[in-house]
């Protein structure tokens, strides 16, 4: 226990956030575990898949209706960026780590809204229940990660400082996640007017593991850990994690299933190992 509290500051004041750091872990590892059992959130290629791995070709009705990827992916963001944003006015603070997790958080969620806008190529769309849960998601942890961070004033810092490990985990979670993006764009551009249609990813990362642009947000939410040492931003980064080894997992078994030729040795989120 001591050797945790040398990287933490000590547990907020505050029965919102500390049982926020529980809920919002169990809720993300079960969403994760549900991934894994088939059950997805309905976006991108699992928009219309079942419970099963099988990749449906008839389009699902889904409960609260869907809307466009695009649309769904600025719901996902934005509202994540103007709480960053904002965060510079509504908790003004000169301390230097407290900068650093509005301006990392900010520059995130900003990027996103980026590549939503000038990057990604759509050819689905997003079921509304899963936008709300995944929009709550980022916009709560984004201002809980903020208010559990302001909480943090005045108190000497723990005794091992991780903060500029965390810039440079940061900076490389954001380029490597970039990267990958404009590698998954670029597969689904139009040829000749043809309909776009999933591919095998190659390029980068994509040649040991179906998801390393997942690796990379997993990274950028460490590195928010790793700037913040907060018990909560620690809570969210393990979450976070949970659930995208669940989506890629699922992710890599819907590759298996649709593609003959998918090559086995690529895994789902780690090189060689898962």
């Amino acid at each position: 226990m001591e050797m945790v509290k040398s990287f933490l500051y000590p547990p907020p004041p505050s029965i919102l956030l500390n049982s926020m750091s529980v809920v919002g872990l169990a809720a993300l590892a079960k969403i994760g575990w549900s991934e894994i059992r088939g059950n997805h959130l309905k976006y991108s290629k699992f928009n219309n898949a079942s419970s099963s791995s099988s990749p449906q070709t008839q389009p699902q009705k889904q409960r609260f209706g869907t809307i466009s990827s695009r649309t769904g992916m600025l719901w996902l963001y934005t509202p994540a960026f103007l709480a960053a944003s904002a965060s510079f006015f509504v908790l003004p603070s000169d301390d230097l780590r407290f900068l650093l997790v509005k301006s990392a958080l900010a520059l995130h969620f900003f990027k996103r809204v980026l590549e939503v806008l000038f990057i990604h190529k759509y050819s689905g769309g997003m079921a509304v229940d899963s936008a709300f849960v995944i929009t709550s998601s980022y916009f709560s942890s984004t201002v809980l990660m903020l208010y559990s961070q302001n909480f943090t004033l005045g108190l000497p810092g723990p005794d091992f400082d991780l903060k500029f490990i965390g810039i440079v985990m940061f900076v490389v979670g954001i380029a490597g996640n970039l990267y990958h993006h404009i590698l998954l764009a670029k597969l689904r551009k139009e040829e000749d007017g043809k309909k776009k249609e999933y591919k095998i990813p190659k390029g980068g990362l994509f040649d040991t593991i179906i998801c390393p642009h997942y690796l990379f947000e997993i990274i950028v939410f460490w590195s928010f850990f790793m700037v913040s040492q907060t018990i909560y931003s620690l809570s969210f980064a393990m979450g976070t994690t949970l659930y995208l080894v669940g989506r890629s997992y699922a992710t890599r078994r819907w590759y298996l299933s649709k593609f003959d030729d998918f090559p086995k040795h690529v895994k789902a989120l780690i090189p060689f190992v898962f």
